[in-house]
């Protein structure tokens, strides 16, 4: 597991991840890895994602060939775009996407957090979209996440620093979380007020 987080605050969208990857009781760290990264970059869209270890090199094959398919500049397009990802997850990669009996939805098993220059956004396991005004956060250490970004969001201005403290407590009291930490900021444009509606142009079928 890990420890993701999103800020928005002064004029700016910031995600932030700690690096540690484990397999089971096994950790494996920087000191092991040549990669420790868990935010992937796509255009002006910084996205990390929490889960199973296969899930990055899944997105990083997903931004390289399906990059006309993909689109995060609203919690519309990033619905669509999620909603037609589930089916190339299945048939190129063989997602399996079987929960609980009583679920409703097929899963697509993957959890993430998006930072752009639109705002801060999560896209949840049954494809459910959610556009955050301050902060979030996803990963085993969620709850320390939120419990120390909430503690300093109205009395720190930089959002940046409001996103390392939340990854700083994590890695403090998270055991599958640790440093070092990986941090990625953009300005925010102007919002307008009003969603742009997907073109599905842009979000095509293959």
């Amino acid at each position: 597991m890990s420890s993701l987080v999103v800020v928005k605050k002064s004029g700016k969208a910031v995600i932030a991840a700690d690096s540690l990857t484990t397999f089971g009781r096994t950790k494996f760290g920087k000191k092991y890895q040549r990669n420790t990264e868990k935010i992937l970059r796509f255009e002006r869209s910084y996205i990390g994602i929490v889960g199973d270890a296969a899930h990055s090199n899944v997105f990083e094959n997903i931004i390289e060939k399906y990059a006309d398919d993909l689109g995060f500049n609203s919690r519309k397009h990033i619905f669509e775009t999620y909603l037609h990802l589930h089916q190339i997850l299945k048939d190129r990669f063989h997602l399996n996407p079987q929960v609980a009996e009583e679920v409703a939805y097929q899963s697509s098993q993957i959890d993430a957090l998006i930072a752009n220059e639109h705002g801060i956004f999560g896209m949840f396991e049954f494809r459910e979209v959610h556009e955050f005004e301050r902060f979030w956060a996803i990963g085993s250490g969620k709850a320390h996440a939120l419990g120390a970004m909430y503690a300093v969001y109205d009395r720190i201005e930089d959002p940046e620093e409001i996103a390392r403290i939340g990854i700083l407590a994590s890695c403090e009291f998270d055991n599958s979380c640790d440093q070092p930490i990986a941090v990625y900021s953009l300005p925010l444009v102007e919002d307008t007020g009003e969603e742009e509606e997907p073109q599905l142009s842009v979000l095509g079928r293959k």
